[in-house]
């Protein structure tokens, strides 16, 4: 068994150190643009997206920067949360919109690369698609919920402006203004830091040690074995059933619990002879539809409780999880009706 301090050292503190990383350059980023005007100017293209969804214009800045890096985009929206400049059901709605620009970046730095290569071209332009319409299908849910939710909500766009000097002391020289977002961004990561920090632990403790934990709801597991739940291959073998998937694809979907690119690897070799290119699509779909409980413990609760705090970080995992299970179903209906 691994020691505790391992875990902390070896998973738990190489993630922290990552995402501070990450949101201290998202935050930071922010913080300077608002400085130097540059979010008005980005806030130019961005408000095709914000204006449909009745949110700022600043918003759009955080919305681009998701193609980029998911974590700076969310730690952008973080700091105008932060300001005042959004409130809870538009940094939700934000959050929603995000959705498909997040998903561009994994294009270039997951499923092109990686996935389309192990899948082949066809499959894995069919999943690939998939996903795209998934993402792009929350986002347009995103826009919808804004532009009537928001409808007539006034936003206070000076809660993000910089303190300028008087007329009298000149402008603010560029050590001014690096200095002035480098203490905004200080004091956003000293309140998001230690949040991080304690959540990772305990998720990656209690993943490490899962074993004594089962163990201590052994009675809580029983009540489920006692109906035919003690097996998770049984569920998903009539799962498979009614979507016309062979016996084959049980284990694809078993493995893409653990690691969606074993999964791809697992598929691939019967993709023809065991599985259409349709049915090896359906199987990815429902393991990343089940994959979705696992992904939300390991990676979406330390990431979002350590950004916005365990009260909205919820809402916004809520939102997330249901809106992804929603039109993963709907894509898996599409194909198996196709």
């Amino acid at each position: 068994m691994v020691s505790l301090l391992t875990v902390l050292l070896e998973d738990a503190l190489p993630r922290v150190l990552t995402i501070t990383l990450l949101i201290g350059v998202g935050v930071g980023l922010a913080n300077l643009a608002v400085e130097y005007g540059v979010v008005e100017l980005v806030a130019r293209v961005g408000r095709y997206l914000t204006e449909p969804a009745n949110l700022p214009p600043e918003v759009g800045t955080a919305v681009l920067t998701n193609a980029v890096s998911v974590t700076a985009g969310y730690g952008m929206l973080a700091e105008f949360r932060e300001e005042g400049l959004l409130d809870d059901q538009a940094t939700l709605i934000a959050i929603v919109i995000n959705t498909f620009f997040g998903f561009i970046q994994h294009i270039f730095t997951y499923y092109g690369p990686v996935l389309v290569p192990i899948l082949g071209l066809q499959v894995g332009l069919m999943y690939v698609g998939a996903r795209a319409g998934i993402s792009l299908a929350i986002t347009l849910i995103g826009l919808l919920a804004g532009a009537v939710l928001l409808r007539g909500t006034d936003y206070d766009g000076d809660a993000i402006e910089p303190d300028m000097p008087d007329e009298d002391e000149g402008s603010q020289t560029t050590r001014e203004k690096l200095s002035a977002a480098g203490q905004r961004t200080y004091e956003r990561l000293r309140l998001i830091v230690p949040r991080l920090a304690i959540v990772y632990s305990l998720v990656f403790v209690a993943l490490e040690y899962s074993d004594q934990i089962l163990e201590s709801v052994a009675p809580v597991l029983a009540v489920f074995a006692s109906v035919g739940l003690d097996d998770p291959g049984v569920v998903l073998e009539s799962v498979a059933g009614l979507l016309g998937l062979p016996g084959a694809a049980v284990p694809v979907i078993l493995v893409s619990l653990v690691d969606p690119t074993t999964g791809a690897i697992t598929v691939a070799p019967m993709i023809g002879d065991v599985l259409t290119p349709e049915q090896a699509v359906i199987t990815l779909l429902v393991g990343s539809l089940v994959s979705l409980t696992i992904g939300t413990v390991k990676r979406s609760i330390p990431f979002q409780f350590g950004i916005w705090g365990a009260s909205f970080g919820t809402k916004v995992i809520v939102v997330n999880v249901c809106l992804k299970a929603v039109f993963i179903l709907v894509a898996i209906g599409v194909f198996f009706v196709a």
